[in-house]
Parts: C-alpha cells; sequence; structure tokens
C-alpha cells in the first residue's frame, strides 16, 4: 500500500429495506479488512431490476438508521443525486476523486460476484478496486468462466449464515406484519420503527414516488 493510502469499502444496493445481515456484512468487513471507513450507497435507479423500489428518501432514512451506531460507516447519496441508471463503475470514479489516496474495496455478496461480468463497465471497474466477496464457512469465491479469464483481486470475508432477504422481509409486512415483530433479528429496532412510522411495505401500500 502506498504511502497515505487509506482503506475504504463500498457497499452499494436497494436496501429496500436494510436488514441485520447487511450490516453484519459491513461490521465483517470493517475488521476482517482492517478498513478506515465503509461507504454505504444506496441506488438510485438499478439498471438490473424492473420492481419499483420504495422512495429513495426512506431508503436513505433507513440506512442512516441502521448505521448511526458505527462512526466508521458512511452514508452516501451519491447515487441519489445522480440522474440516470446508478453504475458501480461511475460512483467508484466519483469516490476515486473525492479520495485520491483511497485503495477501495468493493463489498459484494456471491450471487453478485458470480454476475459481476455483466455489470456496466466491469473491465475498468475490476482494475479500480479490489472485491471483498462475501462467503460462508471455509468457501472460496465462484467467479463466472468469463471473470475467471479476466485479471481481478478479491478478498474473502467469512460470513456465518445469515438467511435474511430483503424479499421475505417486505413480504412479510406486506401480509400485514409489524416491523417491530421483525426486530431486532431481521432489522434494527430503529429501522423498525421507522418502517411502522412511515407504513413502508404495509398491505396494499404503493410507492408512488419510487423509482421504477
Amino acid at each position: 500500500m502506498s504511502l497515505g493510502a487509506r482503506k475504504l469499502g463500498l457497499m452499494g444496493g436497494s436496501f429496500d429495506p436494510v436488514h441485520q445481515a447487511h450490516v453484519a456484512l459491513a461490521t465483517t468487513a470493517l475488521q476482517h479488512l482492517a478498513l478506515e471507513a465503509v461507504h454505504w450507497v444506496p441506488v438510485g435507479q438499478p439498471w438490473q431490476k424492473t420492481r419499483q423500489l420504495a422512495p429513495a428518501e426512506h431508503r436513505l432514512a433507513m440506512v442512516r438508521a441502521a448505521t448511526q451506531h458505527e462512526p466508521r460507516f458512511v452514508v452516501d447519496d451519491i447515487e441519489l443525486r445522480r440522474s440516470g441508471p446508478s453504475y458501480t463503475l461511475d460512483t467508484v470514479q466519483a469516490l476515486q476523486v473525492q479520495h485520491p489516496q483511497a485503495q477501495w474495496r468493493l463489498i459484494i455478496g456471491q450471487d453478485q460476484y458470480a454476475n459481476l461480468h455483466t455489470w456496466h463497465g466491469w473491465q475498468d471497474l475490476l482494475a479500480r478496486v479490489t472485491l471483498a466477496v462475501a462467503c460462508r464457512g471455509d468457501q472460496r469465491p465462484q467467479p463466472s468462466a468469463t471473470l475467471a479469464a479476466h485479471p481481478h483481486r478479491v478478498e474473502v470475508l467469512p460470513m456465518p449464515p445469515m438467511n435474511l432477504s430483503s424479499t421475505d422481509i417486505r413480504a412479510r409486512l406486506a401480509r400485514g406484519e409489524r416491523a417491530q415483530t421483525l426486530a431486532p433479528a431481521m432489522v434494527s429496532e430503529t429501522v423498525a420503527g421507522y418502517i411502522d412510522n412511515h407504513h413502508l411495505y404495509a398491505p396494499g401500500h404503493t410507492h408512488l414516488h419510487g423509482h421504477p
């Protein structure tokens, strides 16, 4: 590492809603990779998703609520302020301008790693970051054949099995469960309070101002 370089993590996602596995992953990255900080970046307009997301201001507020306990977590609305589809490459390029001495770890799961060769500008992205891939137990990251043939840097984040997903949480809330009943196992108490106070994901509730 060059003199004065900072090790920073980047974790992007819809965070619709943010849940405890997200927090566990970012915390593991902080500790295991000795990062100075992890930047949480809620997606603006996800180019690979077709469903409607909760409004950006709510997703941003939930991430802030979920991360307020850790001063090394930085919540960045860079993609929410940018128009057009949200590409990780654009975000990394902008962050590299803001932090020219930083070495970035892109924190992703195995599913994202296997699919990374479909991302916009993925070859350029791989030249700019080291991938930090979450793996369960003693498993190793499994790249696609296309990705395996392209030089890139990978670090492993050992994670315990956590069977949590935003999809499952939204489904439970759409069936009428209150978010408080999912805390703290699935979402933090602060996130649960925010969801219930704003009636997010409730039965019959539609996000009229969400991104498509």
